[in-house]
Formats: structure tokens, sequence, C-alpha cells
């Protein structure tokens, strides 16, 4: 009486170590929730700190065009000649264009708060992807990364487009997942949600076929380590067309709904691969100080600006996951097809990873802005990153000095990332690593800057705050508007500054100039500098005063490297 058996111990030492899992499991879990809320409340109260983008006003007004497309029941189709809008899909615009007309809120603010939303629906795809693969602390740790990404939570706000698209891709990529490996017998209702996240992916922009390629991938890999005889893969590959076609016709659908103009020719849709698979026009990009045409760009100019603009804790998963996944390699014995049968979740993930790089390697499209057209391999890398640093946590699980090492050296790079992105604020989504220059004032020099002049809503304010300095001090105003030269869109100018200042296209006349740094496009225009918006010692923008200029010296000048 009184004595354990042998087995009985064993039941019982399993049952501790499962609740202790399962307790830290829930932790985890809340964790990753408080995380969701804390986004949600940083959304609602800064959404209307970021300056207009480059792009918005004529995503807007194609957002409109298409709305008046559907309110005069087709008859005006002014959409599909605006400019060359007309090769996108019109989905984040419409949608807000739509809410233009039933929300009380400025409507650049209402594009704002919309696209952090898309960004933290991206955050939750990635967490719920990668819980799905790796469990609850992976996921924790992949919603971090992707959340202490600059170029992803620093941009949700204004890259309207691209984080969009991103966020539907990784949506994608999540039910893709779920039927990796049930491809011969795909749920129906998983099947119509993976149409829905396609189609919105295609309604944005014509990148949204890569999730119809990852899936043709997936299932002619799966295909090739499930059925050996050409009878069985006969039986495969017209079961998961079978359980595809719900997801096509719907992404269909979906696609003809927000970008009809593919739908109005049946070329239409090669047009707009082609277009943006070799789109080329006259522009300028810079890597590590080196400036050149955008159709001239190295084969690794994406892998060189993912290096820089990711956090180091971010990499430090990467290396950590490739380490883990070629250990794992090693270890295969002679049965690859039972190993990698039980790998098509993780097979999905590294087809959405390696294709898209692969293609810019071999395709070497015309590429700028950095990571900003691929925007949507951020999440996929988070995932795989936090996979990676979960995975090296557990292998120094016996190890307890490697672990404590492991811990606080992703503590201290992640708070360094955190103490960077808030000293950035607002534009966060020009962060750059350690690995970009010595310092930020460099990294800013050296690499892309700020490409979407977001800065125009604080420097409006510099140069507004002047003049009223300036009358308040002469005691009267003058008879004329100020002529202001901004680098960026006229429009995006126009919307920060009051009715006394008018934006002109004439530089020579311009008594003011507005300008960002990137690329010394602030050395274009002379003048006295009247106020800089600096962040970590590097300087973003400048407001020049140039009304004491005469002759040559207000003539605009090519921006050149130093």
């Amino acid at each position: 009486m009184g004595i354990t058996t042998a087995p009985h111990r064993c039941i019982i030492g399993r049952l501790i170590m499962r609740m202790r899992h399962l307790m830290t499991s829930s932790i985890y879990k809340k964790l990753s929730y408080a995380l969701f809320g804390a986004l949600a409340i940083f959304i609602l109260l800064t959404f209307k700190q970021y300056g207009v983008s480059n792009d918005e006003e004529v995503q807007h007004v194609y957002g409109r065009l298409l709305l008046k497309f559907y309110s005069s029941g087709f008859a005006d189709q002014s959409a599909f000649t605006y400019k060359n809008l007309y090769l996108y899909g019109g989905f984040f615009d419409l949608v807000a264009a739509s809410l233009e007309k039933i929300l009380p809120i400025w409507v650049w603010d209402i594009r704002h708060l919309l696209s952090a939303i898309f960004g933290l629906a991206g955050i939750i795809a990635v967490y719920k992807i990668t819980e799905k693969l790796a469990g609850e602390r992976a996921a924790l740790l992949a919603a971090l990364l992707l959340t202490m990404t600059g170029a992803w939570s620093g941009a949700m706000f204004t890259h309207t487009k691209d984080v969009s698209f991103g966020a539907c891709m990784a949506w994608a990529l999540y039910y893709s997942t779920l039927i990796s490996d049930k491809l011969d017998r795909i749920p129906r209702n998983i099947s119509i949600k993976l149409g829905i996240a396609v189609g919105f992916a295609l309604g944005l922009r014509i990148g949204g076929a890569f999730s119809v390629i990852y899936l043709l991938l997936l299932v002619i890999i799966a295909c090739l380590i499930q059925a050996p005889s050409l009878k069985e893969k006969l039986s495969f590959y017209t079961k998961a067309f079978i359980g595809l076609l719900p997801a096509g016709i719907v992404a269909f659908a979906i696609m003809a709904l927000f970008w009809p103009w593919a739908m109005m020719g049946a070329d239409h849709i090669l047009i707009a691969a082609k277009s943006f698979s070799h789109f080329e026009f006259d522009m300028s990009s810079i890597a590590n100080g080196q400036w050149f045409s955008i159709g001239d760009i190295s084969r690794f100019y994406l892998l060189q600006y993912l290096a820089i603009r990711l956090p180091e804790v971010f990499l430090l998963g990467l290396v950590a996951g490739l380490i883990m996944c070629g250990a794992s390699l090693l270890r295969i014995n002679n049965h690859f097809r039972a190993y990698f049968s039980e790998k098509l979740p993780e097979i999905t993930l590294a087809i959405t990873l390696l294709f898209p790089l692969l293609f810019v390697l071999y395709d070497r499209p015309a590429l700028y802005n950095g990571v900003r057209h691929f925007t949507f391999i951020i999440p996929p890398l988070a995932i795989f990153s936090g996979i990676g640093l979960s995975n090296a946590y557990q292998a120094f699980k016996t190890y307890p000095r490697w672990k404590m090492i492991l811990t606080s050296a992703c503590l201290l790079l992640a708070f360094n990332t955190c103490y960077l992105l808030f000293k950035l604020h607002p534009y966060q989504y020009l962060y750059y690593n350690h690995f970009a220059a010595k310092s930020m004032q460099q990294a800013e020099h050296d690499w892309e800057s700020d490409y979407w002049s977001s800065n125009i809503i604080e420097s409006s304010k510099i140069l507004t705050d002047y003049i009223n300095n300036e009358e308040a001090h002469l005691a009267k105003k003058p008879d004329e508007p100020y002529y202001v030269a901004v680098c960026a869109e006229s429009f995006q100018g126009q919307v920060y500054l009051d009715k006394r200042f008018v934006v002109t296209r004439d530089w020579v006349r311009a008594d003011f100039y507005i300008s960002a740094t990137t690329m010394n496009n602030d050395a274009m225009l002379n003048g006295k500098t009247i106020g800089k918006i600096e962040r970590l010692g590097a300087k973003i923008a400048v407001v020049k005063d140039r009304r004491d200029l005469i002759g040559e010296e207000r003539r605009p000048h090519q921006a050149k490297p130093d």
C-alpha cells in the first residue's frame, strides 16, 4: 500500500509533462492575443499621424471610378482609361471609396486605417500558420518578428497596395497549408476560403497569380511523394482538381468583381502580367551608396535589401531555421517518401519562400524602393524565422547556459529594434538594421530613404509655423500666395497646406522647397534651410526658403551621387 509501480509512475510523469505543455501553450496564446490587442490600440491611436503617400491620390481616384462603373450600371468605363491603373485590381481602392461615403473620417485617414487593419490581419495570418506548423511558442515569435519589422508594421499605414496584398497572400498561404496534406480529399469549406483569399490577392494585383503557382507546385510535389504509380497519379490529380475547383471558381469571381478590366479581353491578364514582369521607366534606385537605373539592378537587389531591412533577431531566426532544416535533412534515412509525406505543410511554406526569390534571381525584374514590391514575402520569412528561433530554444533545452545566451541575445536585439522603431515614429518604414551602415544617418544616405514622401505632413507644418511666425512679426499678410515646390506629387503638399500656399510645378518660381533627402533630392533646389526632420541623427527631409535667391541660383539641379 502506498507504493506506486513503475508503469503508473511513467503515466503520471507523462500527464504532468502534458499539463505543463498545455499551461505553457496557454501562456503563449494569451501573450499572442495581448499582442493583437496592443496592435489594435496602437492603430487606433496613431493612424492619423502618417502622411499621404505618392500613389494614394491616383489609387483613390481609381477606386472612385470603379465605384462609378458599378453605380452607373457599367455605363461609366472611365476607370479603364485612367492612367495605367486598369492594370491593377481595385479591391482596396474600391472598398476605401465605398467607406468614404459612409464614414465621418477624412478620406486619407480612412485609407490609412483600412491599410493598417490589413497589416494586422497579415500578422494574425502569420500567427495561425506558424501555430499549425510549430505550435504556440513559434507562433508568438513569428507574430512578434513581423510586428518588429519596420518594412511591415511601419509600412502598413501608407503602403496601401503592398501591405494589403501581402496580407491576402498570407491568408492564401494559411489555407494552402491547411489543405496541403489532404489534397486528395480537400474539404469544400476550406477550398472556398482559399478561393476568397486568392481572389482578394488577384483583386489587388496580378502578382496574386503567384499563389496559384504555389498551389500547382504543391500539387505536383505532393503527387510525386504520395502517388508512386501512374494510375495513382492520375487519381490524385483528378481528386486535387475537383477539390480545388470551388477555390478556382470563387477566386475568379472575386477577381472579376474587383478587377473588371481583366475580364474585358482574353489577353488582358497576360498584358498585365507582362507589364509588371518587365516594366521599366526613367527612374533610379540606390543600394549601399551605389546609384543605378532600375533596369540595370543587380540580381541580388532584393536579397540585399532583405538583409538590411529585417531586424537582426529576425535574421538570427532565419539562420537558425536554415541550420535546423539542414540538420533535419541529414537525419533522413532511406524512407524519403514517408518523411516528406508528413512534411507537406512545411513544403508549402518552402515553396512560398523559394519561388519568388528564385524568380527575382532568374528574371531580374526592374525593382526600386527596396523590398516594397516584394513586401508579400516578409510574412513567410517571419514564419520561418519564428520556427527557427523556437526550434533553437528547444534544442538548447538540455544546455541551460546556451539557452540563456540565446534568450538574452534575442531579447537584447529585440529591445534595440523596438527602441529604434520608437525613435523613428512615424517613419518606422525607414528602419534599417546595423548591417546597413555604421549609423542610421549613413544608412538613410546609402539606401532608399523616405521614398514615399511621408514627411510631407510634418514638413508642411514646419513651413506653416514658419510663415505664421513671420506674418505675426511683420503684422501683415502678403497680397500673393506663397509658391511651394514639393519633391513628391503636388497633391501631397496641397492636401496639408492651407490656402495661402500654392504647390507649383514651376520650380524656378518657387518661394519654398520641401523635399525628402533620399538620393540627394533635397539638393535639387537651393535655398536657406528653415527646418528639417531628423530621426536618430538621420536627416529625413528639409524645408528651404528661396525668396532671396536670384538668377541662376533659382534653377533646379539634377540629383547626383556624392
